[in-house]
């Protein structure tokens, strides 16, 4: 089906301006699997500026009727998604559509789901980018704004949520209060017999939902999630003067959902793993309070203002995540989820800007023509760089003056579109700092600067320089502005503790500018032990210390006082190791000697992460694999013997899911699954049972008939899904065959059970069974992706790609796929992405530093 180009969107949107959407949809049997569709009945109200004519898109499983203006259309004029709409004549139209929609097993448009646990079904929609088009007909781009009302039909035992406030009219119909002026892509409608908690907070009404099957594990969270609402919402009104603009704010946890959470008006969705059933770290709950911050910073920057064309998707994500993880800190107990950021977030961004599908935060709209191409920004850059951007920026222009040009920017386009521009412009109204120059310093350019610090000491005194490598590209791939990307950092000195102590004493933290705007100025007080530039992790950029630092960094990580200065050394470490700088296996002793004694658990799930997927899985050669695997495993009985006293139980959780993925030998894993518990806790949850016996199934310790009893212990979707995961992972042919049918051979499975089929599939214990399947991938994949969708596209690429393989015929493969088989755009970013680290683990493993 055609996508929609910016072009097409720009000359329609001179064309028409949209009033008014009546949407009825009658979801009455989507309890019965034997009906995959649903009725769709659409009267979109608009008019016309001059004479001309356009098209509506709509994808339906069948197109019955339409009117316009009272007169029929030809349903047989519908090509591909676009029905045309001829002879406009300026002023008023109505148009009227009625439809059946098919329901969807991949979390887009209207998804459908029934809990395993009870038999309940459950639909929402997730109409992002052009999936509004699956439930009914509409002029789908962003900046054709419109009411919407809308009236839903369900069984009559469901609740039905909208973005506004519904009301049950009887015989299972429910009207939702009409919308502001809203885009298409964030209308939302989630129907189901939900579990609900609902309350009021100034006046307005809240509510969260989920699945009946996990009312309880709500229930036990409810308070919680329930004060961190309020908080977050208490703090946006002191930042923002416009009030939060919708009529009620509704949190529903649904089933099967792709992303992370959805920014719907009034009704945001959010995957509902968020509703914990099993035990969890604090830095697990506190990534959860950040997502409610996040989402609820998109009801002012994404809903009440909303981009204009797909190029500015970074206004709605860089600005959210950034508020996220601020009002996280501001406003709830986690005061500190920005270590959190800068060993997880920001490693992804920092991943994506050095790979060949890099793009500036904000690119060029010639570099988003079409909605596909928007589609492939939703990754690191867009989140994670363009929040550390933004952080950067109040950094550098003071929150004061930032707040007031966002409040600004609120009051100039609420309810309305903008660009970059527009926001630049705001921000310059409140401040007389050259922001122009800075956005084009920042977010027109690709890469990752590189700073690295020179040492000159003479007696007491000690100079420092900070060179900056040439790492930010312009937007036609030369150098940036021709000063470069300014930073602005602070740099700490710490020295030894002289009171005998194994620890470092921080000296001073002082601010400099990147490129100095001075010579550089001697400082008093002997040469320090170590100088970390960025502390505080205040801007984008990779850091590389001098010789003494870093040793002194390699020695005494876990003594520096701070966590997010210790994040900031461990990321360095680990681009040192992704670059070929550093031994992964230094990288690995110094998890074993610091990681005992960390205290922030953000840093040790990102490092012990790091350690076991990219450097023993990927960097580390089969031949030295068992011996990191071993060093993790010592590493983490030592973290589960610390914790004996009860005194972090996050800590000892993280430390037991480490021990479970890096086990090599199956007597302690089938002793605790025996027992039901960890020898002095925790129990074995249903989460951790899954974990174990999807490692025993990679050892071949475990069988068809230990899965089909666990899976009657615990018959959950997250239960099904642990089945799909450890079926997939038996060392057995006609295991991985079935695997593998079921993943490309049919289209029955759901978005997330084809994924935890995926994550079962590859192991590098098992390289000689599966070796087979991977030229097979490229082909199977390819055919998925374009008879799937982008979603599924996703999925293949990211989980099922063959990522143990690292060596030159897979890469081969790969490009030879790129270069003739024409895959879809969603894929074909995946697959670029996942050869380029394929590439990048190949020059590890050949590194000198791999002696």
């Amino acid at each position: 089906m055609p996508v929609l180009t910016r072009d097409e969107a720009q000359t329609r949107a001179q064309l028409i301006d949209v009033h008014r959407y009546t949407v009825e949809l009658d979801l009455s049997r989507a309890a019965d699997p034997a009906h995959d569709t649903f009725d769709s009945r659409t009267v979109i109200r608009f008019g016309a500026r001059t004479e001309g004519a356009t098209f509506v898109e709509l994808k339906p499983a069948e197109l019955r009727s339409v009117t316009l203006d009272g007169h029929p259309l030809d349903p047989a004029a519908l090509t591909g998604n676009r029905l045309p709409l001829d002879g406009l004549t300026p002023g008023e139209h109505e148009l009227r559509v009625d439809a059946a929609m098919r329901y969807s097993r991949t979390g887009e448009g209207m998804h459908r789901f029934t809990d395993p646990t009870d038999g309940e079904t459950y639909t929402y929609t997730q109409l992002f980018m052009e999936d509004v088009q699956r439930v009914f007909a509409a002029f789908d781009q962003p900046d054709l704004k419109a009411v919407f009302e809308l009236t839903v039909t369900a069984p009559e035992s469901w609740t039905v949520l909208a973005n506004g406030i519904t009301e049950h009219l009887g015989g299972g119909t429910w009207r939702a209060a009409a919308t502001p002026l809203i885009s298409t892509y964030l209308v939302a409608v989630a129907a189901g017999p939900w579990h609900s908690v609902r309350t009021e907070h100034r006046g307005l009404p809240f509510g969260i939902h989920c699945r009946r099957s996990l009312g309880p594990a709500m229930d036990a969270d409810a308070d919680e999630i329930l004060d961190i609402t309020r908080a977050c919402y208490d703090r946006y009104h002191e930042k923002f003067e416009e009030p939060y603009p919708f009529d009620s704010y509704d949190q529903a946890f649904v089933p099967e959902f792709n992303a992370g959470a959805m920014e719907n008006p009034g009704l945001v969705t959010f995957r509902d793993e968020f509703v914990y059933r099993s035990a969890v770290t604090d830095t697990e709950r506190q990534t959860r309070a950040m997502v409610i911050a996040h989402e609820m910073a998109h009801m002012w920057f994404g809903d009440l203002v909303t981009l204009r064309w797909w190029d500015d998707i970074w206004l709605n994500e860089s600005f959210a995540e950034y508020m996220g993880f601020q009002t996280t800190a501001e406003a709830t107990r986690f005061k500190d989820p920005w270590t959190d950021f800068g060993v997880a977030r920001k490693s992804w961004g920092y991943d994506a800007d050095q790979r060949p599908s890099t793009h500036p935060v904000a690119p060029d709209p010639d570099a988003v023509p079409d909605t596909a191409s928007a589609m492939l920004n939703f990754d690191g850059i867009s989140y994670a760089k363009g929040a550390s951007a933004l952080r950067q920026l109040v950094a550098w222009l003071g929150e004061e003056d930032f707040l007031a040009g966002i409040n600004t920017h609120f009051a100039r386009h609420k309810f309305g579109n903008a660009t970059l521009a527009d926001f630049i412009d705001s921000l310059a109204h409140a401040t007389d700092r050259d922001v122009h120059a800075w956005a084009a310093a920042w977010l027109r350019t690709t890469g990752v600067d590189t700073l690295t610090t020179k040492v000159a000491h003479a007696g007491r005194e000690w100079t420092l320089t900070v060179d900056r490598d040439g790492g930010s590209h312009g937007r036609e791939g030369g150098h940036g502005p021709e000063t470069g990307r300014p930073h602005r950092i602070a740099v700490g000195v710490y020295d030894r503790d002289l009171s005998g102590g194994p620890g470092l004493v921080l000296r001073e933290r002082f601010e400099t500018d990147i490129p100095a705007t001075g010579p550089d100025t001697p400082r008093d007080g002997g040469r320090p032990a170590l100088i970390v530039p960025n502390d505080q992790d205040l801007t984008y950029a990779k850091i590389r210390l001098d010789d003494h630092s870093q040793e002194t960094a390699l020695r005494g990580l876990s003594g520096i006082p701070d966590a997010l200065t210790r994040a900031v050394l461990w990321n360095s470490l680990r681009d040192m190791v992704r670059d070929g700088e550093l031994d992964g296996t230094t990288y690995l002793r110094a998890a074993r000697t610091h990681l005992p004694e960390e205290t922030d658990l953000a840093l040790v799930q990102g490092v012990l992460g790091f350690a076991t997927h990219q450097i023993a899985d990927r960097y580390t050669t089969p031949d030295r694999r068992p011996a990191a695997l071993a060093l993790l495993g010592d590493l983490c009985r030592d973290l589960i013997r610390r914790t004996e006293d009860g005194s972090n139980p996050g800590l000892r959780l993280t430390a037991v899911r480490g021990f479970i993925d890096v086990a090599t030998q199956e007597a302690p894993l089938q002793a605790w699954l025996a027992e039901g518990t960890v020898p002095g806790g925790p129990e074995l949850d249903p989460e951790l049972r899954w974990r174990v016996l999807a490692r025993l199934a990679v050892l071949d310790a475990t069988d068809e008939d230990a899965i089909a009893a666990e899976l009657a212990r615990d018959p959950s979707a997250t239960g099904r899904e642990g089945a799909a995961r450890c079926r997939a992972a038996l060392p057995d042919a006609a295991a991985k065959r079935a695997a593998w049918d079921a993943m490309f051979g049919s289209d029955d499975l759901s978005n997330y059970l084809f994924t935890a089929t995926a994550q079962g599939f590859w192991q590098p214990e098992q390289a000689d069974l599966v070796r087979e399947y991977v030229p097979r991938y490229y082909e199977d994949a390819v055919a998925l992706a374009a008879r799937r969708g982008p979603a599924m596209a996703e999925a293949a690429g990211r989980y099922a790609f063959p990522a143990p393989f690292v060596d030159a015929e897979t890469l081969r493969l790969g490009e030879r796929c790129l270069r003739d088989a024409e895959p879809t755009p969603a894929l074909r970013r995946k697959l670029t992405d996942q050869l380029d680290d394929l590439a990048r683990a190949l020059r590890v493993r050949q590194s000198t530093h791999q002696d």
